[in-house]
């Protein structure tokens, strides 16, 4: 990464996760930003209405669209959110597939313009898309991350602070795992300014908000009726990119390469990162319950399941 000059930060979907990152980045100073999609005119679109917000947001830093990869070219960072969501009938397999294959075309580019920049796939299924990023990148794994456990772990500190009528900025949690119905919450890693929360909830309030954390993204697409969450996971790839634009060496539950650590080999999971320039600098090993212990290596079941699919794909 170029000590002395801005950041360039390529955000690749410009859909609506894709250009809240880019809005979130802007405000946040982090960078210039590309903003980039397949759409004709999507990404110009949506980036010449955040430059005009400029003046009155008070950032300086550019933003511009484009549908030709080439202009990602130097990228330091980027953040990748292009992708199909589930939709009705479609398997899990046939899901796989479409993205896959838009993930494996995008990491292509992203090989041939901007070679030494790290990667935060957001992409799903997260797991088995990180992986085949990394695969297909040919990138030292620790620049291939994927985005989920900022997620998982927002929601959960927030609806902590909704049962404790607390702030959100006291809370602290830690979810592991796959993002999905197999992720692991933590709740003896979880605390209210460093209460832990086995302290202030019932096992049975803090089961129940487990449980909809879990159902985090499912809860929003059944209240939106027609489409998914984007703000909250824009603003995890988008806190990850902070850790490492710059260098603050925080520690943040990512999906990371496991070479070992948890008693896991050759899969990207979610577990505790330390995040710097050099994007995954050090991965934190938890002393876990056997039950979590168990809880994790069943999800990491769960992704290598899609791993093998895209095997069958002959995506990998």
């Amino acid at each position: 990464m170029k000590m002395n000059a801005l950041p360039k930060i390529a955000c690749i979907g410009a859909g609506n996760v894709g250009a809240t990152a880019a809005q979130y980045c802007l405000e946040m100073g982090l960078g210039n930003v590309v903003l980039t999609d397949i759409v004709e005119g999507l990404p110009q679109g949506k980036a010449l209405d955040m430059t005009e917000a400029g003046p009155i947001r008070n950032y300086s830093v550019t933003c511009t669209g484009t549908n030709d990869y080439a202009d990602i070219s130097g990228a330091d960072l980027v953040i990748v959110t292009a992708g199909l969501p589930r939709k009705p009938g479609m398997t899990r397999l046939d899901l796989l597939e479409k993205n896959g294959r838009i993930i494996a075309g995008i990491c292509e580019k992203i090989r041939q313009y901007a070679p030494d920049s790290i990667v935060i796939i957001v992409t799903n299924p997260l797991d088995v898309m990180v992986y085949l990023a990394c695969k297909t990148l040919g990138f030292p794994s620790n620049r291939v991350l994927g985005m989920a456990g900022c997620l998982d772990s927002a929601r959960m500190r927030a609806f902590i602070a909704m049962e404790l009528n607390v702030s959100m900025t006291n809370v602290d949690t830690m979810v592991l795992g796959s993002h999905g119905d197999a992720m692991v919450p933590l709740p003896q890693y979880t605390t209210v300014s460093g209460i832990p929360i086995t302290k202030l909830l019932s096992r049975e309030r803090i089961d129940a908000i487990i449980a909809r954390t879990r159902d985090g993204g499912g809860e929003i697409v059944r209240l939106l009726k027609t489409g998914s969450a984007f703000y909250a996971p824009a603003a995890g790839a988008v806190r990850m990119a902070q850790a490492i634009l710059r260098n603050e060496r925080q520690v943040l539950p990512c999906a990371a390469y496991l070479n070992g650590e948890y008693g896991l080999s050759d899969i990207y999971m979610g577990v505790p990162c330390l995040l710097g320039r050099g994007g995954v600098e050090s991965l934190v090993q938890l002393d876990l319950t056997d039950e979590e212990t168990a809880a994790l290596h069943h999800s990491a079941g769960e992704v290598r399941e899609g791993i093998d699919g895209l095997r069958q794909l002959g995506l990998l």
